[in-house]
């Protein structure tokens, strides 16, 4: 499986010209096949940014944003474009799952939800639903969990030699204005 081309359109390429882009294909690509990895993009600094309407005072009210290597974000995007393609190819994901899906939003849940409730109550029946909200659904992410999945979806090769590197050896430091905590390892979750 090969890396789909750079989009020109992505801030971090918005500026590269077009033998810059075929450059950088080229060096995603032999890092893909020779599987050697920066161990920069182990690492994150993370900056907490309050949630919305929340009291600054409690360290629970702050939403970790971890920021890596602007060449790591445009591979994992690369990568997670081409997993997503070959998932909804095998037909590994469900027509009606939204999140992270290009062209869908949770608004689409919503409106399916809504016809759904109204057709239960032309036809005088019930409708039961059931919301789930999981609190720190990212650091909680299971790793070999994820690792499992792609490897019982039949992917073989690049993709969970890459995974695995990417979800291993994590570090982060938090950032709070112009001061860095100690580094941190990353023992459960996945990075957001």
């Amino acid at each position: 499986m090969a890396l789909a081309p750079l989009n020109p359109n992505q801030p971090t390429n918005r500026h590269l010209n077009t033998t810059s882009l075929y450059n950088l294909l080229f060096l995603f690509n032999r890092l893909w096949t020779g599987q050697n990895y920066s161990s920069q993009w182990h690492e994150a600094i993370v900056i907490p940014i309050l949630k919305q309407g929340r009291d600054s005072s409690n360290s629970l009210n702050y939403r970790p944003i971890a920021l890596t290597s602007c060449l790591c974000k445009t591979f994992e995007r690369m990568v997670n474009a081409r997993l997503i393609f070959e998932l909804e190819k095998q037909g590994c994901i469900s027509p009606l799952q939204s999140g992270f899906r290009r062209g869908r939003s949770t608004f689409d849940n919503l409106v399916l939800l809504e016809t759904q409730i109204r057709n239960a109550f032309v036809r005088r029946n019930h409708l039961v639903s059931i919301f789930f909200d999981i609190e720190k659904a990212y650091d909680r992410a299971w790793r070999y969990g994820i690792l499992s999945t792609v490897f019982n979806f039949g992917f073989r090769g690049n993709l969970p030699i890459f995974l695995r590197y990417y979800l291993s050896h994590r570090t982060f430091r938090v950032r709070m204005g112009n001061f860095y905590s100690n580094h941190f390892i990353q023992a459960e979750g996945v990075p957001q």
